[in-house]
């Protein structure tokens, strides 16, 4: 499928401060439920490039994505993330997206720690979720999560990198690695699981998991597929790493449309 597409720019305003919305719209006037993106740790709607509008295209439904508060275009954090950030997302902001843009059904589609907050809203709306899909999701704290968090942070002293995370979140890109770096590594968040935060999940569930995947062993898919009481799929993509609906957009897009065809 292949489909025009047009996009709206919008602010969603919360009581923390102002959120930076996107929507991609189909060709088709869809009445099927809207895909909502859930960014990564150092992620803003920016950085998911042209998967939008790729996957509106594919599927043939609008899709909405956002920047958290303190990334991106949206306002500044205030003070530092708290463990329960994860949680928080889904309990807060999401809430008032969903209430502002008037979002009955859904389908929640996340990436890396995205794909944990698209869990938890497919749990806390469990009524209004029609799909959950993960892409390199965590489900717990894993030595090799630590080692690429550490690796990443090294990285991130070269001057070169900072430039390139201020060209999307401005200055607060500093916050942004603090955020990510600080929260991940701190002893307090070593025993988090995906499954603590997680009640009931109904609705069918795709799970996509780059073998490569730098920050997560293929346990983490495993964990979240057994997650919904209902239909779960767990697929790992040959030769992907962390971001693989970058690094092969087809690997990603082609068995989210199937899943999404059979809602």
């Amino acid at each position: 499928m292949s489909l025009s597409t047009h996009t709206e720019v919008l602010w969603i305003d919360t009581p923390q401060g102002r959120l930076a919305c996107s929507r991609w719209f189909p060709g088709n006037n869809s009445q099927q439920p809207p895909i909502v993106l859930f960014h990564d740790s150092l992620g803003c709607i920016a950085l998911w490039r042209d998967f939008p509008q790729q996957l509106c295209q594919a599927t043939g439904r609008e899709v909405i994505a956002y920047d958290r508060l303190g990334f991106g275009q949206s306002d500044a954090y205030p003070g530092a993330l708290p463990p329960t950030f994860i949680l928080d997302e889904a309990e807060r902001a999401f809430a008032h997206l969903k209430h502002a843009l008037q979002i009955d059904s859904f389908v929640a589609l996340g990436h890396s720690v995205g794909g944990a907050m698209a869990a938890v809203c497919a749990s806390r709306y469990r009524q209004s979720c029609a799909g959950l899909i993960t892409i390199a999701a965590q489900a717990f704290v894993e030595a090799r999560t630590l080692q690429g968090i550490q690796d990443a942070k090294v990285q991130f002293q070269n001057p070169e990198h900072m430039a390139r995370l201020s060209k999307y979140h401005g200055d607060k890109a500093p916050w942004v690695l603090n955020a990510w770096t600080q929260t991940w590594l701190s002893p307090t968040f070593a025993g988090w699981t995906l499954e603590q935060m997680v009640e009931v999940i109904d609705c069918p569930t795709l799970v996509l998991h780059g073998e490569h995947d730098e920050y997560g062993s293929t346990l983490h898919p495993q964990r979240i597929a057994q997650l919904p009481n209902g239909p779960s799929e767990c697929l790992i993509l040959d030769g992907c790493y962390h971001v693989p609906h970058r690094e092969a957009p087809e690997a990603v897009l082609a068995p989210v449309s199937r899943f999404l065809a059979g809602q």
